[in-house]
């Protein structure tokens, strides 16, 4: 699939979190666009030279919209947050592999996802739930359950919260624990420390687990080697064992990358 620069336009946008941006674009891309890939959205501001990298959440080919929710962290999504519709908006894209969803076919899944690493388990949800039965497992800071009512159209949702605001304190583990629950497959996308957890309940489950990771990117198409994972494979470009997370990844089999 080509990578390609687009000038796309805001088709409507809102806040559904404190600091948790929603905002569908009008794009091209849109048609090509798989579960687990993200785009790089430039800012206005010439004088910030890197895009930000936004995990793809949902795709409406028929209409040619993608939608994709993030979190104001710094100048670049503070700009974006402020965009309404109509505006347009630089992008390159499609990103990344995406979660290979035909290893879902006939099985029982976890889709987890922490944080703003929730997302894309959305897109996932609805391309996976008609062979799979889905099992969604969840976990936020607090109350402010962004997506989770998008999420459990397509499967069984459970909630974990920091505070124990909502459904299950502590973790998406947590979650599993205390319902009984098992898989034969996970998805995952989340902090750092999810995953790590993930990765180690997963070996001693023996079941595979295809993570997502989240990881700060310069170029966002392999070129800079900014953003590398060391995993169990040496990688064509550099000819050492390390992957470069915005081209061989974002997704990756758990089992094959150190976290």
């Amino acid at each position: 699939m080509e990578k390609r620069k687009e000038t796309a336009v805001v088709y409507r946008q809102q806040p559904i979190a404190d600091d948790v941006y929603d905002m569908w674009i009008e794009t091209s891309l849109a048609r090509e666009a798989k579960a687990g890939q993200f785009i790089s959205v430039f800012t206005r501001d010439r004088s910030t030279l890197l895009p930000r990298p936004i995990s793809i959440c949902e795709t409406d080919r028929e209409n040619e919209r993608l939608r994709i929710v993030y979190r104001v962290a710094g100048k670049g999504t503070t700009e974006f947050s402020d965009y309404r519709a109509g505006n347009k908006i630089d992008i390159l894209g499609t990103l990344g592999n995406g979660f290979p969803t035909e290893k879902a076919a006939g099985k029982r899944v976890f889709l987890m996802g922490g944080g703003i690493g929730i997302p894309p388990m959305l897109q996932l949800a609805k391309d996976i739930t008609e062979n799979s039965e889905v099992c969604i497992i969840l976990g936020y800071r607090n109350s402010q359950l962004f997506l989770s009512e998008d999420l459990s159209q397509y499967g069984t949702a459970y909630i974990s919260t920091e505070d124990g605001s909502v459904g299950v304190r502590g973790n998406v583990l947590d979650v599993i624990e205390k319902n009984g629950l098992s898989a034969d497959i996970i998805y995952a996308c989340g902090p750092l420390p999810m995953l790590r957890a993930i990765k180690k309940y997963a070996k001693e489950a023996e079941i595979p687990a295809y993570i997502s990771l989240e990881e700060k990117m310069a170029c966002g198409v392999g070129a800079c080697l900014g953003c590398v994972a060391k995993t169990s494979m040496v990688d064509h470009h550099s000819h050492v064992k390390n992957s470069r997370i915005c081209t061989d990844g974002p997704v990756y089999l758990a089992e094959d990358v150190e976290i």
